[in-house]
């Protein structure tokens, strides 16, 4: 009966929007080394396809990669879980709240430090943390955010 329950809780298991990738694998793994443990054997096969199609849609492009890259049939649940987390600590190093915090905390220490040394020399207007606080409250034409100048965004171009 224990092994249908968890089974069964297996099978209904998604991802919450709010939840990480590393406590949905570590939930999944939990059920499965429980439901191993009583005898059924799940394959890491069944844990990697799980993974794979349950996950929501904004990891759709690494599990495209890995779907393009990798013999799916040969991969195991650390591979899958790795380069999920890593697209997800890319996202959350891109979020806005944690860019916009040190690119303020840059700028102030710019303001400080880089304006009381400058006053009164030649060529002191062309010093980039200037630049930056001068352009801190325009909008940036690359990313539309206030928090940089557009000669600092990193969504800027390449330039040829």
């Amino acid at each position: 009966m224990k092994v249908l329950n968890l089974v069964q809780e297996f099978e209904r298991m998604q991802m919450k929007d709010s939840e990480s990738i590393k406590e949905y694998s570590d939930k999944l793994i939990g059920i499965a080394n429980k439901e191993r443990a009583l005898g059924t054997n799940l394959s890491d096969n069944r844990l990697v396809h799980k993974i794979l199609v349950l996950v929501p849609e904004r990891y759709e492009a690494t599990i495209a990669s890995l779907e393009n890259t990798k013999d799916l049939s040969t991969l195991n649940v650390i591979e899958v879980v790795s380069a999920l987390q890593a697209q997800e600590q890319r996202r959350l190093m891109r979020q806005e709240g944690s860019i916009e915090g040190a690119l303020k905390a840059r700028v102030q220490q710019g303001e400080g430090g880089r304006e009381k040394k400058g006053k009164g020399k030649k060529g002191s207007g062309n010093s980039s943390s200037e630049f930056a606080t001068k352009d801190a409250g325009s909008t940036c034409k690359h990313c539309g955010k206030q928090n940089h100048p557009h000669f600092r965004c990193w969504r800027r171009p390449n330039e040829v």
